[in-house]
């Protein structure tokens, strides 16, 4: 990216930060409790799911040379929020409640805001797959409701007991194509996928105790698809069930060009003005992208590809003047080296960089 965009960018950027005044997210009639929730200004933020599971096993992210916890260096470039998914009994990923409650404890030690990613399954939950828990019985819709009823009690419960209470949660991962199939498997059958989203929100509700309610994401995967996004939304609205924030997906080599992602995100906020939207999760594959906005693959560049394109996702967040746009999450840049984020010695890239003149302690 150019010199003059990047010192264009930093002006923006700096201004927003002191412009756009924290604010409770947008309140609904039944909705959530108005007082000591997450106030989002701009989220920077990371599913750092696997970061644990590789320095269990390990590996040593460095930084500039020197080695130093994975955490501790996301967090001095400007990173203030983790993302973390929970599977229900996973046999293969690490990512189960013990886990999952560890590296919360690690983040929110540090300072940083945690965002939960409840999968309501054994694995990966996304469009192409939703598939229940091997230990729930699926062929009953009350009991399908019932059983994300008690586990999500159980798990905030879990959270809250650890002192580590999210500050936002996901109620699905990605759940376009719906969750915890055959049930609740959409477009067919909208009625289940509410109950469970609902029971997924009153179980929340039930394990917090006293504690404020988190805010609430509903989750849709492709951030460059805006009738589709539109359709979804506008069916999930009509059930009436209270949420804070659009989560959107943006994988460019899978969802389209940026001038996509604008025009989603502008219909978004035009059509829903209660939710605060953020990019959820965003990653890029310089190999498989030949839309030709962006450098060409090129290892050796000395800022690197992923640099130049999370600049420029960030710019087109920070181009639309409004303040429910909520701030980006890179997707697992930490699962080992090399990876999007370290090199084959775990040193940084430079892409760990991009905040740093925004929100560097």
């Amino acid at each position: 990216m150019p010199h003059s965009v990047r010192h264009g960018l930093a002006a923006a950027f700096a201004c927003a930060l002191v412009a756009w005044p924290g604010g409770s997210a947008a309140q609904t009639p039944d909705s959530l409790d108005a007082v000591a929730r997450a106030d989002i200004v701009y989220a920077v933020g990371a599913d750092l799911s696997f970061l644990k599971s590789a320095e269990d096993r390990g590996v040593r992210f460095r930084d500039g040379g020197v080695e130093r916890p994975g955490l501790d260096i996301f967090r001095d470039h400007g990173y203030d929020w983790i993302r973390l998914r929970l599977f229900h009994t996973p046999d293969r990923l690490p990512n189960d409640l013990e886990y999952t409650i560890a590296l919360a404890r690690d983040a929110k030690a540090r300072g940083f805001r945690f965002l939960l990613d409840y999968h309501y399954a054994d694995h990966w939950a996304d469009p192409q797959q939703q598939w229940s828990p091997a230990a729930w019985d699926t062929t009953d819709i009350d009991v399908a409701v019932d059983s994300v009823y008690h586990y999500t009690r159980g798990t905030i419960e879990a959270f809250r007991e650890a002192g580590v209470m999210p500050d936002m949660v996901q109620i699905g991962n990605e759940v376009r194509n719906g969750m915890i199939w055959p049930l609740g498997r959409l477009p067919d059958h909208w009625d289940n996928f509410a109950r469970l989203f609902k029971a997924g929100l009153d179980g929340i509700d039930a394990g917090r105790g006293q504690a404020p309610r988190p805010l609430i994401m509903l989750h849709y995967d492709n951030g460059a698809d805006a009738d589709g996004s539109r359709e979804f939304f506008d069916t999930f609205h009509r059930y009436g069930i209270p949420y804070d924030v659009i989560g959107l997906s943006y994988y460019p080599w899978w969802h389209g060009n940026l001038l996509e992602l604008r025009h989603t995100l502008l219909s978004t906020l035009e059509r829903y003005p209660d939710k605060d939207v953020i990019v959820v999760e965003v990653g890029y594959r310089p190999n498989q992208y030949e839309a030709g906005e962006l450098p060409p693959y090129d290892p050796e560049a000395p800022d690197g590809p992923h640099k130049a394109f999370l600049e420029a996702v960030n710019a087109t967040l920070l181009g639309i003047s409004d303040r429910r746009i909520k701030g980006v999450f890179w997707w697992e840049p930490a699962t080992g080296c090399p990876s999007e984020f370290f090199d084959e010695n775990c040193d940084a890239r430079p892409v760990i960089t991009v905040f740093d003149r925004f929100k560097r302690n």
